[in-house]
């Protein structure tokens, strides 16, 4: 044992099968502290509430920073973390622009292992789940003002998940919002934080009582450009390439987009990163020069996408119900690395074995 670890006295009953995302916790968790200038090493502890006073400095200016990931369990039994390493250097870049001291990316990656071998049993064997992790830091000063607080933790969480919609990797509807914006230039649109996600949720809300799964976002500044569907990025299949919006300091650099492209780069598929209009997306859907739409992230994987919603009118993409070519073969590589039924040509998978 790597870590200091505290005994749960009183361990949950595992599920039979799970069939939601992000309701269901495992007994253990990771708590790490910063004070006085310098990480602890942390320890392994009974998942439980955290002792915080109404004063907490996060609680008020939100400076706090999150990631998501999974671990699966191929047909052996092993469990296998996809591009855990990767999750972690994006948290320290999100750390960095929010001036909390980033966490050792190795230390956090041990912890991580060490964490998920205890739970492995944890680890859903059913086709569409995983093991969902969540890492966050945030600001932990037991005082006001609004400047770098001074003591910091650090926590990872697991939960059991099943797919992150309901109807799994059915194609959803996109309603193209015009109005509210997710970031701008300059801001924390390319940081995985936690206010980017609070000044989401009233789009997303209206998206749904619309008849909408999700909204897709718009340029800050001139409400011309597509930037990202939903809390995921966004693809476009266009004259049979892949276009997505390039990475401009206010899109996320999704780590399931990266894979995308990297995939769909080996596929010998076309990909091209640069602006696109939603001019362009509307024109191109009508006039079936755009035959896909799909956004990716790590909680839906690849989610295609069937309807366009924009000023009281509906575009079908691709045909009602249908999931484009691209799109399932891009999910059903990506998939298939991940739980090991094929071959991890990428070095994106490191096995967590039994201890």
């Amino acid at each position: 044992m790597k870590f200091r670890f505290t005994e749960c006295k009183n361990l949950k009953q595992k599920p039979e099968a799970v069939n939601s995302f992000g309701k269901l916790f495992t007994d253990y968790m990771y708590v790490c502290e910063y004070s006085g200038g310098k990480w602890n090493e942390g320890e392994i502890k009974p998942f439980n509430a955290l002792e915080m006073l109404p004063c907490a400095s996060v609680l008020h200016y939100g400076q706090a920073a999150f990631e998501g990931l999974k671990a699966y369990r191929d047909k052996c039994g092993t469990v296998r973390l996809f591009r855990a390493r990767d999750n972690f250097k994006r948290m320290t870049t999100s750390a960095e622009r929010l001036c909390i001291p980033p966490v050792d990316e190795g230390q956090a990656y041990n912890a991580l292992v060490e964490l998920v071998n205890i739970e492995r049993e944890w680890t859903p064997t059913e086709s569409g789940t995983s093991l969902y992790i969540r890492p966050l830091v945030f600001a932990a000063d037991e005082s006001l003002g609004v400047h770098a607080a001074k003591n910091y933790k650090f926590i990872i969480i697991l939960s059991p998940s099943g797919a992150y919609y309901a109807n799994g990797f059915a194609p959803v509807a996109l309603k193209v919002e015009r109005e509210y914006v997710r970031a701008g230039k300059g801001g924390t649109g390319a940081y995985k934080v936690i206010g980017n996600y609070a000044a989401s949720i009233k789009a997303g809300e209206l998206a749904k009582e619309a008849g909408y799964d999700q909204v897709l976002w718009l340029d800050g500044n001139e409400r011309k450009y597509v930037e990202e569907v939903g809390s995921m990025n966004i693809f476009f299949v266009i004259d049979g390439k892949l276009v997505t919006p390039e990475l401009d300091g206010c899109i996320l650099p999704g780590i399931t987009r990266d894979s995308v492209i990297k995939i769909a780069r080996h596929k010998g598929i076309s990909v091209e990163e640069r602006p696109i209009t939603i001019d362009e997306v509307l024109s191109g859907a009508k006039s079936g020069k755009l035959t896909e739409i799909f956004g990716t992230g790590t909680a839906a994987v690849i989610s295609p996408v069937d309807r366009l919603g924009d000023n009281s009118q509906d575009i079908i993409i691709g045909g009602k119900g249908k999931v484009g070519e691209i799109s399932k073969l891009l999910y059903d590589t990506l998939t298939d690395i991940q739980t090991g039924r094929k071959e991890d040509i990428f070095g994106w998978v490191t096995t967590v074995e039994a201890q």
